[in-house]
């Protein structure tokens, strides 16, 4: 009796600790007590993706803001605009769970630190990123592009392949070029390993959110999910510590002999350029020498690495895929390219980038339409007033961009592809919180300016040379925190001249 009596006294208060607090978002329908909605995540990664569009799709139709139950973890999803921005700048802290299943990996690194550690990061690493720096790399930008183009003609005339793995080596090899200075491309075995333990591990960490009795770390710990992680966490860590040390050691010799001149790179760029140029690591070092502790460079290394290559080569690999189903499109932008560039297949320059707008609405527009990143985390650290409801203290949030992609201030077409409404200030939302393919607020993409210089470049080589085929309503879509084609995203190329 007494156990009986205990059972129903702790099942009373947890539901009285769950009810709903004044002025809160409507619970999303589905809701079982005590699980809350973790029966809709059960399943692969495929059937994730299509509960994440449900939960964006009904949070819309249900004014913008919702709560879901994850077991005994409540979350905010949002997909107002407005609301996002306001909860993005008000709240600046990553949500726990976020922060707690990735930190082994990733550290207190830009993506998921705390606030205070990413504030003074983020103001240090902010300079390594300006335009007049990454200016500098366009020479390498060209020089990868050439060769990515280069390793695509051996699937001239072989019909579908498999575009995504050229992209993320080539992607991983220029992200180490610029952002550490270090050429890796002969380590192919390594870099093919890098590039498979990082899908392993953000498989491995969107396994663990689905199951509520995996959040404990003592749980965790025991699970064969924990140990197949751990082994993709060493694999990457040897690799970013490998190219950390050798950039270190270079960076102390440098400035221990100044007149030094036998520094590969920066004699290549001199060569390239006509003046040197510091990979951004070095900037970081000379700016902050003596004060970025050891593991602050590491997981800074971890997050520019791991998030700049599978971004940049996720967004490359939608973006094909969708010119090559929108043939219309793919012309246009050739024309633009030759409009811009010539009949010469020459290196682009700063000049041209400025001027290839129609490129440039091609690829945001894709980034609308497959949000790489689908959602952004936030951790509620004060009540925040919203306009028909109050996200409460100590709760998580998700900011679900696709939502917000996907909302009716984009018009009647938002789930059209229409690279077009991007020309047009008319046909664009007024609300300027609308398009958030590179995060939310303040603790927004560092990197933007980056990629989309790099993206530009590339695509300028590939389709001055290639004609591209593909079919994106065959795609499969998967949710591995980031967004990532499963199937139906090979292409075919043809030579263009």
């Amino acid at each position: 009796m007494l156990i009986i009596l205990a059972l129903l006294t702790i099942s009373v208060l947890y539901l009285w600790l769950r009810r709903p607090l004044p002025g809160e978002p409507p619970v999303m329908p589905g809701y079982i007590p005590i699980i809350g909605h973790t029966y809709r995540l059960l399943g692969d990664t495929v059937h994730l993706w299509e509960e994440y569009k449900t939960m964006c799709y009904t949070t819309l139709e249900k004014g913008g803001v919702l709560t879901y139950w994850v077991g005994p973890i409540k979350y905010y999803m949002v997909t107002d605009p407005d609301e996002c921005m306001t909860i993005a700048n008000t709240c600046l802290d990553k949500d726990y769970i976020s922060r707690k299943f990735t930190r082994n990996l990733l550290g207190n690194g830009l993506l998921y630190g705390p606030v205070n550690i990413w504030k003074s990061h983020r103001k240090v690493m902010n300079p390594a990123f300006n335009q007049q720096v990454l200016d500098g790399f366009i020479g390498l930008f060209n020089k990868q592009s050439r060769k990515l183009t280069d390793s695509l003609s051996k699937e001239l005339g072989k019909g579908p392949f498999n575009q995504a793995t050229y992209f993320q080596q080539i992607s991983l090899e220029t992200i180490c070029l610029t952002s550490m200075g270090l050429d890796i491309s002969a380590d192919n075995k390594q870099n093919e390993q890098f590039i498979e333990a990082f899908e392993e591990f953000l498989n491995m960490t969107i396994s663990r959110f689905k199951s509520p009795w995996l959040h404990s770390d003592f749980m965790y710990s025991w699970s064969s999910l924990s140990k197949k992680q751990d082994e993709s966490t060493k694999i990457i860590h040897e690799m970013t510590d490998t190219v950390l040390q050798r950039r270190k050691k270079e960076f102390k010799s440098k400035n221990s002999n100044k007149t030094d001149t036998n520094n590969n790179y920066e004699n290549w760029t001199q060569a390239r350029s006509g003046k040197k140029i510091k990979p951004l690591m070095d900037l970081l070092l000379e700016l902050e020498e003596g004060i970025f502790s050891d593991q602050d460079i590491r997981d800074e290394v971890v997050i520019t690495i791991t998030a700049g290559y599978e971004t940049v080569a996720g967004v490359l690999t939608f973006f094909f895929l969708l010119i090559g189903s929108f043939p219309e499109v793919q012309e246009r932008i050739v024309s633009e390219l030759e409009e811009v560039l010539g009949k010469e297949h020459r290196d682009l320059t700063k000049q041209d980038l400025s001027r290839l707008l129609y490129l440039e609405a091609v690829i945001k527009e894709t980034m609308r339409f497959y949000p790489i990143a689908p959602y952004a985390p936030r951790l509620i650290d004060k009540d925040v007033k919203l306009k028909n409801c109050t996200v409460r203290t100590g709760y998580n949030c998700l900011l679900m961009i696709y939502g917000v992609s996907r909302h009716p201030v984009w018009g009647e077409d938002a789930e059209s592809f229409r690279p077009e409404r991007w020309l047009d200030p008319a046909t664009l939302p007024s609300n300027p919180n609308a398009f958030l393919a590179f995060g939310v607020g303040k603790r927004n993409c560092i990197g933007k300016l980056y990629a989309m210089m790099s993206m530009k470049i590339t695509i300028a080589h590939v389709l001055r040379n290639y004609r591209v085929t593909g079919d994106h309503t065959k795609m499969k879509l998967k949710f591995d925190i980031l967004l990532k084609p499963v199937s139906g995203h090979y292409i075919s190329i043809e030579n263009r001249v």
